[in-house]
């Protein structure tokens, strides 16, 4: 895997692609908005897109995003800030295999003229020609429609309208059930100080296969930032899916508010915020190739992406471990 630095800012490349990524890369989830299973509650689209502006602006050249986030909304948003920018366009990664109903409850569905129904209408809401990596969302259980799904994703690369095909939330079994039908460029799973669980098999797994990770939640949904207390998670709006995640309830809640006090003390000897402590954390993993930080205003891009050059000591990473360990 090589890596290079293009205007200060370290770019890696992703999987056998021939994608040169930024460490973080601004994730798309949240501006979705509202009406949906997993929303982040109302968002204002102009500050959103002010968010995504100011990410290129210091240097993020990649963005992801999904169809289901706000049945088409993040999408649409994004293709509005690219309208916008002025500078050399940055990657732009989708996804697809989750689809939504009338009451925003979500599914998952890798039938073949489901998902190329999905890339024609991601490709009209992004107003691009080609999508730089397009990624099942989730797997289903039956793996002869991931198998199925799989093969309408490598058919969609040979037709050109999408660059590069990698695969969200699979496990080593799925992984290996679909790389004799196309090479699997690319993997997203959930990890953080909180959500661990890729570490023993699935991260060992991407690195020895050359296969790209792109991390999501590595501040963990917002709890490892610093700025989640207690009052402000019972001030979430209902249509905020965080106030019913396990993660931000009794007794998980004060387990990992005991993590970010430890981040906090962290990030005080590098000047640094908990949040960047914790995105850091997830990259110093050999597998790990880039993390998307999600952010919904300019002054939260700003707060977040200098985690891509925030390098940890071993005894950084020493003590993290051992506050961790400590609290779970």
């Amino acid at each position: 895997m090589k890596t290079e630095t293009i205007n200060t800012v370290e770019k890696t490349q992703l999987g056998n692609s021939d994608l040169l990524i930024t460490r973080v890369g601004f994730g798309a989830w949240a501006i979705g908005g509202s009406g949906w299973e997993f929303a982040w509650g109302r968002q204002d689209d102009e500050a959103s897109v002010a968010a995504i502006n100011r990410a290129l602006e210091l240097g993020v050249n990649w963005i992801d995003t999904a169809a289901v986030y706000g049945m088409g909304h993040s999408e649409s948003v994004v293709g509005r800030a690219l309208k916008k920018w002025s500078g050399p366009r940055p990657y732009v990664f989708t996804k697809c295999g989750l689809r939504g109903d009338d009451r925003g409850n979500v599914k998952r569905v890798l039938d073949p003229a489901s998902i190329r129904r999905e890339c024609e209408d991601s490709l009209r809401r992004l107003e691009v020609e080609a999508i730089d990596l397009y990624q099942i969302h989730w797997p289903v259980e039956n793996l002869e429609e991931v198998a199925a799904g799989w093969q309408t994703m490598a058919d969609l690369k040979k037709e050109g309208k999408v660059r590069w095909i990698g695969v969200s939330n699979f496990d080593v079994a799925r992984l290996e059930s679909i790389q004799d039908i196309a090479p699997v460029t690319s993997l997203q799973p959930p990890y953080s100080l909180v959500r661990r669980e890729v570490e023993d098999e699935i991260l060992p797994y991407c690195l020895w296969k050359g296969t790209g990770v792109i991390v999501y939640s590595p501040m963990g949904s917002g709890l490892l930032t610093g700025a989640m207390t207690r009052e402000r998670i019972a001030r979430l709006p209902a249509d905020d899916w965080r106030g019913r995640d396990s993660q931000f309830q009794e007794p998980k809640l004060s387990e990992n508010l005991a993590i970010v006090e430890h981040l906090k003390t962290v990030g005080a000897r590098h000047h640094r915020p908990a949040g960047q402590v914790a995105v850091a954390w997830a990259l110093h993993n050999p597998a790990v190739t880039s993390a998307i930080v999600g952010a919904r205003s300019p002054q939260q891009v700003e707060e977040m992406v200098g985690a891509a050059d925030l390098h940890l000591s071993w005894q950084d990473m020493t003590e993290i471990e051992e506050e961790t360990v400590k609290n779970v």
